[in-house]
């Protein structure tokens, strides 16, 4: 049976988490519908500019995203101290972006007095949106909803437009986290919907390419900071032009009408994860099929599996795909 999301979450152990939502229909909710001829991939800009947008609400950045015609991914990286950082003010404008709160909040917000005998409502309701806005569930539930709503009045209809639950999986440790990166942006070109990462539309991998041109990085996007080092800021420890080179190449090698090998500059990331270019290429090429829970180290799975009380071997062997130790 599907457990509760709260005890698939351990910020002690990770704050990267990998999401996917599939529909329920049928693939012409957001591509062609082959009965009708009527195209409907608009829907995958619905869904990436609402993924955009809650980056600017949510203590939760994006790492990664693909929207596909039928399913969507994201890896999100939960910030939990930018959502302890924030005052309650901070908190309760964030959340409005969203929602309209309540009138308690409402007035706080425009600065009104409140009355003492209200002030622990108050500071009760601040709390719980605090908690909400570093929570995946409520992340992918802003995420999902806006976009079934439209849809549904769109086709004139109602009903569910998502499966009921999203599937979530911790990556446990930095192989995991660039290895579903590349599974997730690779998406359109291994469904041979895209040739290249530029033209890979909906996807974070398209918003890199397009950034790096300009020597950029998207602003909505978790960045790359380069090597490891002291008091380094929020981000991914990889330099961006080598990741985006390993992308490209490992690209290249699991499409079956393109032939290539991974260059030294890629290889010195999979050298510092170390994998050899044979694993990484199935792991990334087989992700999704490999890897239906935690993704880690054995090391880094038992203690996962310690913190929320799991039993390690019900990953333990797909997890043997990273050659870690």
């Amino acid at each position: 049976m599907p457990r509760p999301r709260r005890t698939l979450v351990s910020l002690e152990d990770t704050p990267y988490y990998h999401c996917c939502s599939r529909v329920v229909r049928r693939a012409f909710l957001c591509g062609d519908y082959e009965y009708t001829g009527k195209n409907y991939d608009h829907r995958r800009g619905w869904v990436e500019t609402q993924i955009l947008k809650l980056t600017e609400v949510f203590a939760i950045d994006v790492a990664a995203y693909a929207v596909m015609s039928n399913h969507l991914h994201v890896v999100l990286f939960i910030d939990i101290d930018k959502a302890n950082q924030w005052s309650d003010r901070d908190v309760v404008m964030q959340w409005h972006q969203c929602f309209n709160g309540t009138a308690l909040t409402q007035k706080f917000a425009k600065g009104e007095v409140i009355d003492e005998h209200l002030v622990a409502q108050l500071k009760q309701k601040i709390a719980i949106y605090r908690s909400r806005l570093s929570d995946i569930s409520w992340f992918m539930r802003c995420l999902n909803e806006p976009i079934a709503r439209q849809a549904n009045i769109e086709d004139n209809c109602t009903g569910h437009f998502w499966e009921g639950r999203f599937k979530s999986q911790a990556l446990l440790d930095e192989a995991a986290v660039l290895a579903c990166m590349t599974y997730v942006e690779l998406n359109p070109i291994r469904a041979k919907m895209a040739d290249t990462p530029e033209q890979s539309d909906y996807t974070s991998l398209k918003l890199r390419v397009t950034a790096a041109l300009k020597g950029e990085q998207p602003k909505q996007l978790l960045p790359f900071i380069g090597h490891e080092r002291e008091h380094q800021p929020k981000g991914i420890a990889f330099m961006l032009s080598d990741y985006l080179e390993l992308v490209d190449e490992t690209g290249r090698i699991i499409r079956d009408d393109k032939r290539g090998a991974i260059s030294a500059n890629a290889e010195s990331i999979l050298n510092r994860l170390n994998i050899p270019t044979a694993n990484w290429v199935k792991i990334v090429a087989e992700f999704g099929q490999l890897f239906h829970g935690p993704v880690g180290t054995l090391q880094e799975l038992s203690r996962y599996s310690e913190h929320l009380e799991k039993r390690r071997r019900h990953f333990a062997k797909s997890c043997q795909h990273l050659p870690l130790e």
